[in-house]
């Protein structure tokens, strides 16, 4: 875990986030201020406004009698977000098909996907896929839009660090190389590849995930 990130409230969020990212800190782990005040040579105040932001953020949460804690992933948790997602994603694209958009941007962050290696760090690679999806929420110019979806990201991509979703970056690269294609295709085209990634891709991934590892512990007893 990273240390000595600062003793503001949002450089100490980060070093949090970046952890969370990492898949560092797991379900259930409490997060204490006199620990984190130790760690990043921070007062009280600052340590507790740097969780704060990150319990805003959907990253932790306060539970009775333990304090703030990493959440659990669960599929009811999975169901909500991605269905959420899914709302602002598609309906997104709509408005953006219905202005001509064109998906410049979308297509400069496939590319930076792309980019990624066997060897590049997950975070990264979760990040880059997380670029591609806030670009296609972007094509549509409602700002209002684009900042619920960003407002969810950084949820949606620990539960992914969390649970280790398995894909791969070469995977990810190909898949959304697919998707940015049909989207130049616009209509019901477009709208049936994005959903397609959102459940197959997404949803359907995530279950995966968090059901194998949910049966670790059995298989290691």
């Amino acid at each position: 875990m990273r240390e000595q990130a600062g003793s503001t409230p949002g450089s100490i969020a980060q070093a949090l986030r970046d952890d969370l990212l990492d898949g560092l800190l797991e379900p259930g782990t409490r997060l204490t201020e006199e620990s984190l005040s130790a760690r990043f040579g921070a007062g009280r105040h600052s340590v507790r406004s740097g969780l704060q932001t990150l319990v805003s953020e959907g990253l932790l949460e306060h539970q009775r009698n333990k304090g703030i804690v990493v959440p659990a992933v669960t599929t009811e948790r999975i169901d909500a977000m991605c269905s959420y997602r899914s709302i602002l994603e598609l309906g997104a694209l709509r408005l953006a098909l219905l202005q001509n958009a064109n998906f410049d941007a979308v297509d400069e962050a496939v590319r930076r996907l792309e980019a990624m290696t066997a060897e590049t760090p997950w975070r990264h690679v979760i990040e880059a896929h997380s670029a591609v999806h806030t670009e296609i929420v972007a094509a549509s110019g409602n700002p209002r839009v684009l900042a619920a979806h960003r407002a969810c990201a950084n949820e949606l991509n620990c539960m992914l660090a969390t649970i280790r979703a398995e894909s791969s970056a070469a995977h990810l690269a190909t898949t959304h190389r697919h998707l940015v294609d049909q989207l130049g295709f616009g209509g019901q085209t477009a709208l049936k590849a994005l959903e397609d990634d959102l459940e197959l891709g997404g949803r359907a991934t995530m279950h995966l995930a968090l059901r194998r590892r949910n049966e670790v512990p059995h298989l290691l007893s």
